[in-house]
């Protein structure tokens, strides 16, 4: 698989290729679901996109973990964590997609 990053221009150019706004419409259309999604999980809700997943922030207690060179143990503070849960429809399409691109034969 190859090492490929979409960045955010490409999100924007592709809605104003697939939607029809004009280049610059697009560009704020974009920038305000991210903010919308950051704001969002900064207020500690959960975020659901239909067909694609959630996104929500977990809390994560403080715990002792160990300095792998020297066995020192070592606290590691409390902190919260993003997690992504892709939906069961981007699993099997990223699946499917793998498969076709493997030469794997689907079940019939």
């Amino acid at each position: 698989m190859a090492d490929r990053t979409i960045t955010r221009a490409q999100l924007s150019e592709a809605v104003y290729q697939e939607v029809g706004l004009s280049r610059n419409e697009s560009a704020d259309l974009l920038e305000t679901v991210l903010g919308e999604i950051a704001s969002a999980l900064t207020r500690g809700e959960s975020v659901k996109i239909s067909s694609f997943g959630s996104f929500s922030v977990r809390s994560k207690g403080q715990r002792i973990g160990r300095n792998p060179k020297t066995g020192e143990e070592v606290p590691i503070l409390p902190r919260k964590v993003l997690v992504f849960r892709p939906s069961q429809f981007l699993k099997a399409r990223v699946n499917d997609d793998l498969a076709k691109a493997s030469g794997a034969k689907q079940p019939s």
